[in-house]
């Protein structure tokens, strides 16, 4: 299930480095030691649209929306109750609305945008440290394909579903690296659009968790 947020115009200066506060949000209406803080997430949500910089920081003066995605029904109701008991977020800013979208008819392969994200791909060098992969790195597409595969797993989307190929659209010529700062560590992803191949519920399963790492910290949401 996929939910929109409508969210009032803040009332404080929202900071570049932000998606922790919407994070903090998120499981505050999921309630305390919900089973989707930690681990392979199998959610995603898209950072805020409809700001202006302004003063070295974000302003939303007509309010913003909010995307955030759930393979699980379950926990999208549990959400929604949350946001409607408590809607406060951070900023000034709450929930005066929230709308279920509707899904799209998938087929077997289809061409995402980001929704307004980054996308995060990392390997593992032979010392431990993990490296940043981006779009133009071919090797970027096998780990992408590897996570969905790994969730769709989790989820116990098996069989054919773990055909799945995801990869960057190389062909997108404003491609570009975008750095975002969660907790004073910077992430390097890649603002490009992606193409999932597969059944037409592990499209949709792409569509509903993201792509790549992260996704439930704000990376990786794509429409």
């Amino acid at each position: 299930m996929r939910l929109q947020l409508q969210l009032t115009p803040n009332t404080e200066p929202v900071p570049y480095d932000h998606l922790h506060r919407l994070t903090g949000a998120l499981h505050k209406w999921l309630g305390p030691n919900n089973e989707q803080h930690d681990g392979l997430s199998l959610y995603s949500f898209g950072w805020l649209r409809g700001g202006q910089s302004r003063g070295g920081a974000l302003c939303f003066p007509k309010g913003a929306q909010w995307n955030i995605s759930f393979f699980d029904d379950a926990v999208a109701q549990q959400l929604i109750q949350g946001a409607l008991k408590e809607p406060s977020i951070a900023f000034g800013m709450r929930v005066m609305g929230l709308q279920e979208m509707p899904t799209p008819a998938f087929g077997e392969m289809y061409h995402f945008r980001t929704d307004g994200s980054a996308i995060l791909a990392r390997k593992t060098r032979p010392d431990g440290t993990r490296a940043y992969l981006l779009w133009k790195d071919p090797e970027t597409d096998q780990v992408l394909t590897h996570i969905m595969r790994q969730k769709l797993s989790k989820a116990g989307l098996t069989d054919n579903h773990m055909d799945i190929q995801v990869c960057f659209d190389r062909t997108y010529i404003d491609a570009r690296t975008k750095l975002a700062t969660i907790k004073n560590i910077q992430h390097k992803g890649s603002e490009c659009p992606v193409i999932v191949s597969g059944t037409p519920e592990a499209v949709q399963f792409a569509w509903l968790v993201g792509i790549g790492d992260l996704t439930g910290s704000g990376f990786g949401g794509v429409r």
